[in-house]
């Protein structure tokens, strides 16, 4: 798969791959992004698309030294499972207060 690049003119970042363009939609507050939506065109679903997307976009931020806010359901299902992105969270508690 494709690297996942910063589309800052759309406040979102994307992932190329399977011949389409997967994105996460962000909010960026200084440092500190709230990452909104993803979305995985239909035709390209169930291909580890939007795994490689998340984990793709949580490495480019981390090496930013920015926090993020999981406002997306898929994000937040998949810093849940990788523990070890829970540094990134702007707020440690955000997760647990979500219901997880």
């Amino acid at each position: 798969m494709g690297t996942v690049r910063d589309n800052a003119a759309a406040s979102r970042f994307e992932l190329e791959a399977e011949g389409v363009t997967a994105f996460i939609t962000y909010i960026r507050d200084g440092d500190i992004l709230t990452l909104v939506h993803e979305e995985v065109p239909k035709k390209a679903s169930g291909k580890g698309i939007g795994t490689a997307l998340a984990e793709g976009t949580l490495e480019l931020i981390r090496s930013r030294g920015q926090k993020v806010i999981p406002v997306c359901p898929f994000v937040a299902a998949y810093m849940l499972r990788h523990k070890e992105t829970r540094d990134l969270l702007a707020n440690p508690a955000y997760l647990e207060r979500r219901g997880h």
